[in-house]
């Protein structure tokens, strides 16, 4: 007969351990010390096995049928309980231990070893670890629900930074990724929260777009009276229009002056690809001026501080700020923007701007293809926009601080 509560509950203990059967190999070993086990007996491959199920009342009455249908289920399709059950734990250990910090660890490893720019690194970092990690760290990945994902972006949504829970929802959906490729999770939660959030306002970095007026900034640098490194490398800035960041970072090195060009190497560039800057004759001048001051240093633009550092993240928009010009008027990063802007309304071919600007076309044989056929055309204008500047200036504007 199969077993009840009431003969489970009022089953004694003996001098002898004994068996109360419930059916299908399902059975209560009772022991003298008044244990109650669950126990199932089976053969498989044609030898006899047990396997156990826990403690009655831990694991009650139906608890125990349900897990005696799941091995009978199991031994239908050709397998070995026991062995179904120990995978079982294996993987639950893996899931606990494969936790979204671990991972987000990783991906960061990854990042640094394919020669991120520690700004990025930082930044990922700070995204996973003090955004993303205080709520999702120590949950295991493949357990993670988009609630739970949403939950936090909109933590940092409701503060105001709209961009930021943007950015963090790509961050974290970079190390679910990781983890699909690498068999610890089945999918990415974040693709479901596109649309999610609210989209920030485009905020477009200040710049000076006409002529009278990047004149009046060039006759401010020109007679910029703070450290020399600094006034070479926003003149440097303004002649290349490259990002302020590869400008401070510039190698003497990397520069050919006999063959006028700039190489900077992939690791120094946003896209992480190398950039090659054809050099004017105005650029060149501004590093022959500077070289007898900084020449010694490896860095064309060193800090007043030490030949071994280079020019602060801050210097460039510091020194602008002294000569007048506010943030809102004008930045450092946008001397690309005056560049861009005066180039493609003087008629100047925009792909060829863009090929300046290091923008990354996403068609890889276009890619290819531009990187090859516009060295010619980018010389041209390079000189064309230096010489341009120089007409800016002859315009004798009076500065804001004049």
């Amino acid at each position: 007969m199969p077993l009840t509560d009431i003969a489970i509950r009022n089953a004694k203990p003996k001098e002898q351990a004994y068996k109360l059967f419930d059916g299908g190999g399902l059975f209560l070993f009772v022991t003298p010390s008044g244990s109650r086990l669950w126990r199932l007996a089976y053969r498989f491959a044609g030898k006899a096995k047990q396997l156990s199920f826990g403690p009655y009342p831990t694991i009650s009455l139906a608890d125990a049928r349900q897990k005696r249908d799941e091995a009978k289920r199991a031994l239908a399709d050709g397998e070995d309980p026991s062995v179904v059950r120990q995978k079982a734990k294996i993987e639950a250990a893996a899931t606990a231990e494969n936790t979204f910090g671990l991972i987000a660890a990783e991906y960061l490893e990854r990042l640094s070893a394919k020669g991120c720019a520690p700004a990025t690194l930082t930044k990922n970092r700070w995204f996973l670890e003090k955004l993303a990690g205080p709520a999702l760290g120590n949950r295991p990945i493949s357990h993670i629900t988009p609630v739970e994902v949403l939950s936090v972006l909109q933590s940092v949504e409701r503060s105001g930074r709209l961009e930021t829970a943007r950015s963090l929802r790509s961050t974290i959906g970079s190390v679910f990724r990781l983890a699909i490729s690498t068999l610890r999770a089945e999918s990415d939660p974040t693709a479901s929260l596109r649309g999610a959030l609210r989209p920030p306002k485009v905020v477009h970095r200040a710049a000076l777009i006409e002529p009278k007026d990047v004149g009046a900034l060039l006759c401010s640098i020109d007679t910029y009276t703070g450290w020399p490194s600094v006034r070479a490398a926003l003149l440097f800035n303004a002649l290349t229009f490259c990002r302020p960041g590869e400008v401070r970072g510039a190698r003497w090195k990397e520069i050919d002056l006999e063959k006028g060009v700039w190489t900077i190497p992939e690791h120094r560039m946003k896209m992480r690809r190398p950039h090659l800057v054809p050099l004017s004759r105005q650029a060149i001048q501004v590093l022959d001026d500077l070289y007898p001051i900084t020449g010694t240093s490896e860095l064309v633009f060193p800090s007043i501080r030490s030949h071994k550092k280079a020019l602060s993240e801050n210097a460039f928009n510091s020194a602008l700020r002294r000569m007048g010009f506010t943030q809102d008027e004008m930045t450092a990063h946008g001397f690309r923007a005056t560049a861009s802007s005066i180039l493609n309304e003087r008629g100047f071919p925009p792909d060829v701007i863009e090929a300046a600007l290091a923008h990354v076309e996403p068609n890889a044989v276009r890619r290819a293809y531009n990187r090859a056929t516009y060295w010619p055309e980018r010389v041209a204008m390079m000189q064309a926009w230096a010489d341009m500047l120089d007409d800016f200036r002859a315009l004798k504007i009076r500065s804001p601080t004049e």
